[in-house]
């Protein structure tokens, strides 16, 4: 799952009032990535090992030297490129300590956004059908900002915001007052 509780979510201190150390626990959130850094390796050597096939058959020629410029500057551009797609910033970070979360978002051009409630009036939404994405997930509090709702993970799988919610439930709920 491209999420990670630490430390883990299932267990929870007493409670105690918050006071600017570190959270209980912390929920960092990223969307998938389309390749791991062994699959960068093997399509880079892939290309290169390709790439020279038809180069070697010019070796002692001039000809052997515009194919080679050729193929590193092919192996330059896809390294890039590849590299310029991983560095994407898209990410969330949900702190929760007993009387105060809160949610930053980083967008994909490194801007951060913040939101930050109460978890005593925290109300958690997963919306089947009728949201911008499949299982839609929100975070609401009357108490902040008129009652502004925030999406949560809405670049993870249905599967995983239906996981996810029933984890953040079960930690909102361990912070109410039974």
């Amino acid at each position: 799952m491209p999420y990670r509780w630490t430390p883990d979510h299932t267990r929870l201190d007493a409670p105690k009032p918050h006071t600017g150390d570190a959270p209980l626990v912390k929920l960092d959130i990223w969307p998938h990535r389309s390749m791991p850094n062994s699959g960068f390796k093997a399509a880079i050597w892939l290309m290169f090992l390709a790439g020279c096939l038809p180069v070697l058959a010019f070796i002692g020629t001039a000809a052997f030297w515009v194919l080679l410029a050729g193929l590193l500057i092919t192996l330059a551009a896809l390294w890039t490129a590849l590299r310029l797609s991983d560095r994407e910033y898209l990410r969330e970070e949900l702190l929760i300590w007993h009387d105060k979360v809160i949610l930053t978002h980083w967008t994909t051009k490194n801007l951060r956004k913040e939101w930050q409630a109460n978890p005593y009036w925290i109300k958690l939404h997963l919306r089947a059908e009728g949201g911008p994405v499949e299982q839609y997930l929100t975070l609401y509090s009357s108490a902040t900002d008129n009652g502004r709702a925030v999406e949560l993970a809405a670049f993870l799988s249905p599967e995983e915001r239906q996981t996810l919610h029933k984890d953040l439930a079960f930690v909102l709920g361990q912070l109410k007052p039974r």
